[in-house]
C-alpha cells in the first residue's frame, strides 16, 4: 500500500492478523485476470506488493524478465524479500516507495498490476497518471479492487459493515472505487480498457469478521467489532465479497 503522507491511512493496518491474511494471496487466487497477459521476458511493477506472496508468483511467471515490487511499508517488504530468496528468485527486487511518485523511469515497464490498493487511495487519478508514465506505449496495467457496495452476506450484517465503509471513507479511501475504475483508467488516458468483475467467498467467516473487527476496535467502534465477531458464529454466515477487475493499455 502506498500513499502521500498526511492525506490517507491504510485501514487494514500492518499487524500480524492483517499481514497473515494478505499473505494468503496468491497469483492464482487473486491475478489470474492478469496472467494471460503475462509472458516471458515481460517487466512487470507489481504496486503496492504486500508481503509479496503474489510479487513472487508474477515473477516466476515472467521470468528472465524483471519485476519490482513497490510497497510504503518497509515490515511487508522484508517479508516479501525473504519469500522470495525462499524461492530462489533472482529477477524481482523489493523497493519502498510511493503509488503517486514511482521510482522508475518514464516507459520503463510492459506490465503494472495494482492489487487491492486503488480502494485505499485518497487520489486515484495521480497515481494512475504514474502508472500511465512508467509503462511504455502499449504497456498495459491491471487494476483489481473491490467494491462495498456488491457484498452479499447471510444472515445480514449491513450495520457493522457500514461501519467499516465509514471508516475507509475517514481515513481517504473509497470502498466503492470498484465499478469506478473503467472511468478512472480512460481520464488518465487509457484505452483499450476492459472491465469484469467476481466474488470471492470467504471460506472461513470468523477470518473475515475478525479481519475487519480489529480495524473497527481500533477506531473504538467496539460495538460494530462485536456485531461481526458474532455474525461470524451464525451457522448460516457467508461473506462473499465483489472485486473488479480492469485492464487497459497505454497508447502508443
Amino acid at each position: 500500500m502506498s500513499d502521500t503522507p498526511g492525506t490517507e491511512r491504510y485501514t487494514p493496518g500492518h499487524d500480524t492478523s492483517a499481514i497473515a491474511f494478505m499473505a494468503a494471496r496468491t497469483a492464482a487466487t487473486h491475478a489470474r485476470f492478469f496472467l494471460p497477459h503475462l509472458s516471458p521476458g515481460t517487466t512487470l511493477l507489481d504496486l503496492g506488493c504486500g508481503p509479496g506472496t503474489i510479487t513472487v508468483d508474477l515473477a516466476a511467471a515472467v521470468a528472465p524478465g524483471h519485476v519490482l515490487g513497490l510497497d510504503r511499508q518497509a515490515s511487508q517488504l522484508r517479508s516479501a524479500r525473504a519469500l522470495a530468496r525462499q524461492r530462489g528468485l533472482t529477477n524481482v527486487r523489493f523497493r519502498e516507495g510511493s503509488c503517486y511518485d514511482i521510482p522508475l523511469d518514464d516507459g520503463s515497464v510492459d506490465r503494472v498490476f495494482c492489487h487491492a490498493l486503488m480502494e485505499h487511495l485518497a487520489h486515484p487519478a495521480q497515481a494512475l497518471a504514474e502508472i500511465r508514465r512508467v509503462l511504455r506505449p502499449g504497456g498495459k496495467v491491471g487494476l483489481c479492487s473491490p467494491d462495498w457496495g456488491g457484498f452479499l452476506l447471510s444472515p445480514p450484517c449491513d450495520d457493522a459493515v457500514s461501519a467499516y465503509t465509514r471508516l475507509q471513507r475517514a481515513n481517504g479511501g473509497d470502498p466503492f472505487v470498484g465499478h469506478k475504475l473503467g472511468e478512472y483508467l480512460l481520464e488518465a488516458g487509457f484505452e483499450r480498457c476492459h472491465l469484469d468483475a467476481h466474488y470471492e467467498r470467504h471460506a472461513d467467516p470468523a477470518r473475515i469478521a475478525g479481519y475487519l473487527a480489529v480495524q473497527l476496535e481500533a477506531a473504538e467502534q467496539t460495538t460494530h467489532a462485536r456485531r461481526l465477531r458474532d455474525w461470524a458464529t451464525s451457522p448460516s454466515a457467508m461473506f462473499a465479497q465483489a472485486w473488479v477487475t480492469a485492464i487497459a493499455a497505454r497508447p502508443h
